[in-house]
């Protein structure tokens, strides 16, 4: 049953990776692009989740949570940069 859920898990998540990339191309603004890279990091944090789940390994969750940090710290940069013209004052 998990195997089932799993496979749903990975066709849903990557459905919407790829509309997050079409957002990300097709976006009419620069903060629907910064938007759409943060969701696509957070589905990509998923897959991970669910990789580690499938394989049964504990070095897919340490792997998502650094690339939550990462992710988060880049947002936040570029978000800066975007409305300020800097990142670090």
């Amino acid at each position: 049953m998990i195997a089932y859920a799993l496979t749903f898990g990975f066709f849903t998540v990557s459905i919407a990776l790829l509309m997050n990339l079409w957002r990300l191309i097709k976006g009419p603004s620069t903060m629907d692009r910064i938007l759409a890279v943060d969701t696509m990091v957070i589905n990509t944090i998923a897959l991970i989740i669910f990789y580690g789940i499938k394989y049964d390994s504990t070095i897919y969750f340490e792997c998502a949570l650094l690339f939550a940090m990462f992710g988060f710290v880049a947002t936040v940069a570029y978000c800066r940069f975007i409305l300020r013209g800097n990142v670090i004052d």
